[in-house]
């Protein structure tokens, strides 16, 4: 039985202060289980250097972490000054190189003192959309205190495939040793899915004071101006916001083509009592919707739990997990708002996800 670091203290005050022999120790603790030899090494080396500690440069010399490939590595994982990109994964270091994976990872780690983060998804900003998003990011703050922010309904349109979203990176297949690829069955080595996946569209409005209901669009129709003012706001969508708001709302939809439309927009002005219109939404902002930075992403993790068989029963999953999700996580989702939006404002209107707490 190993020594614990407690155990190695109190053997070294006994042996130098109460001098403690071996026969001593094993019988004035046999419950502990050490073995003689176990003992004897430790009391010798106490004697030989008062120390229970490792010396420097005690146990199995380094091979794969020597300073050549600590220097090699430090070239090839990052990427080189003005040249953003260039750096090599730890597969392509480990072959270049000629050491393990285990090794390249534990030089990056213990040896360069490196630690590593994931990428992110985000939208493209060009220079005029992140000055556009930096003036409005303060209009809105201006417009909206925190005390409005209760009152406002976030909107917004995602297309769900009945085959799931795929994350190959760390789905793997074991088998046993000497197998080679060609021996595996097709199904068990390939993950497949239809090129063209059967989909719906749902559309939906969210807020503190609660949500509408999942509103899906009918197949095959394009959500141009007319049926987005006609069906999914006069139908559907501002209803529903009346029968939890009352006569007092504030809606907010973002800058796609069918919103920003101007009969859409002079129809909302006249059917609301407080609009956030595309003028003053900031553009490519799905960091700025409650429904685009959470709802959307939770909801989906959920209804892809299960294998799902055809539309109809994806539509039924929607609707399964819509009826239970938590208006708490809405409520969360809704109070980031304003910190978001001073996030946008304190970039100048850049990307701020990846400085969030």
């Amino acid at each position: 039985m190993a020594f614990t670091k407690e155990d190695k203290i109190a053997i070294k005050v006994l042996r130098q202060e109460k001098g403690y022999n071996l026969r001593r120790f094993l019988k004035e603790f046999p419950n502990k289980q050490w073995t003689r030899s176990q003992l004897y090494r430790l009391l010798k080396k106490i004697d030989a250097t008062s120390s229970v500690g490792r010396s420097k440069g005690s146990g199995r010399p380094k091979s794969a972490r020597s300073i050549a490939n600590i220097e090699a590595l430090e070239e090839l994982v990052l990427s080189q000054e003005g040249t953003p990109g260039t750096h090599r994964t730890q597969r392509q270091i480990s072959r270049e190189v000629g050491i393990s994976r285990t090794s390249v990872q534990r030089i990056i780690e213990k040896d360069l003192n490196l630690k590593c983060f994931k990428k992110k998804r985000a939208q493209e900003l060009t220079e005029s959309n992140k000055i556009t998003r930096l003036v409005r990011a303060q209009q809105l703050l201006k417009k909206y205190p925190k005390h409005m922010v209760d009152f406002i309904w976030f909107t917004d349109e995602k297309l769900f495939t009945v085959a799931p979203p795929i994350n190959l990176q760390n789905d793997r297949l074991y088998s046993a040793q000497g197998t080679r690829k060609r021996q595996i069955p097709t199904n068990r080595l390939l993950r497949t899915r239809s090129t063209f996946s059967q989909s719906v569209m749902v559309s939906v409005g969210v807020s503190a004071l609660g949500c509408t209901d999942l509103i899906f669009i009918e197949p095959g129709v394009k959500i141009n101006g007319a049926y987005y003012r006609d069906v999914l706001l006069a139908q559907h969508l501002l209803p529903a916001i009346r029968d939890v708001s009352g006569e007092f709302f504030i809606f907010q939809q973002d800058s796609a083509p069918a919103h920003r439309a101007r009969e859409t927009v002079e129809f909302l002005q006249r059917f609301t009592p407080d609009l956030i219109s595309p003028l003053l939404w900031p553009p490519n902002s799905p960091d700025l919707n409650p429904v685009d930075y959470k709802i959307w992403s939770v909801l989906q993790e959920r209804v892809y739990r299960t294998r799902l068989q055809d539309v109809n029963h994806l539509k039924q999953r929607l609707v399964e997990e819509w009826r239970e999700f938590s208006q708490d996580i809405v409520d969360r989702a809704v109070s980031e708002w304003r910190a978001r939006l001073k996030a946008c404002v304190a970039v100048d209107g850049g990307h701020f996800e990846h400085k969030l707490l």
